[in-house]
């Protein structure tokens, strides 16, 4: 598990490709990998990946599946690339964020950014299967950082996240170009609340449903609506 909170950037050393296969190298800021052992998780840019073997003080490799590189931005990376990067969170320790699996569920496009004073916006345009599970005010991972989603637009399918100095300093987000691809995990519990809600108005409506999703759809409304909307669930 992994608390959202991102505690550095990688760089990419080295790529070796076999079969079905990635091998990454990745070069940690100093004192990340103190006490990293061969077996450990790290979250690289959100996707949970198992240390494979180690180089020195500041240097792991990773073996990344063919599954992983097709659903996730791993497979897009050359050597020089930069990634978030956070260990496996410690029992006790606290969650600065909100809890993550390292699951990658789909990858968004930034659309845009905004700058203004002190702070630094990114519009997220997300697949439209996806999009019932966020919430304004809610919580979302965007490469591993745990984040609020500001403003949510479900009949234009984006959200935003407004991003500190802080975050950007400790992050890649400051160097991200609009159209780029980024990982995201949804809220866990958003999902489940969700689809309970979906499951049980299925199970009342039965054929009904797909007309009622469509007469709340020219609305820009989603079947949630129905419940009140979701409030932002605690912290866990």
């Amino acid at each position: 598990m992994f608390t959202g909170i991102v505690q550095g950037v990688a760089d990419i050393v080295a790529l070796a490709d076999r079969p079905g296969l990635r091998t990454f190298r990745l070069r940690f800021p100093a004192g990340f990998a103190e006490g990293l052992a061969i077996g450990a998780s790290v979250a690289c840019d959100g996707v949970c990946l198992t240390v494979t073997a180690l180089h020195g003080d500041d240097e792991a490799d990773f073996d990344v599946m063919q599954q992983s590189l097709n659903l996730t931005t791993l497979g897009r990376f050359a050597v020089g690339d930069r990634l978030n990067v956070e260990r496996a969170a410690r029992d006790g320790a606290e969650i600065g964020g909100h809890p993550l699996s390292g699951h990658v569920d789909f990858t968004a496009t930034l659309a845009c950014v905004r700058q203004p004073e002190n702070n630094h916006v990114m519009r997220i345009h997300v697949p439209e299967p996806w999009m019932r599970y966020v919430f304004a005010k809610g919580y979302i991972a965007i490469n591993g950082a745990s984040l609020t989603v500001a403003e949510a637009d479900r009949r234009e399918g984006w959200f935003e996240v407004w991003l500190i100095p802080e975050t950007l300093r400790q992050t890649t987000f400051g160097a991200k170009q609009p159209g780029d691809a980024l990982n995201v995990e949804i809220e866990r519990s958003t999902q489940v609340f969700v689809d309970t809600v979906r499951d049980a108005l299925e199970e009342r409506l039965g054929p009904l449903l797909p007309a009622l999703e469509a007469l709340l759809r020219q609305q820009g409304l989603s079947t949630e609506a129905l419940s009140g909307g979701l409030p932002p669930l605690p912290r866990t």
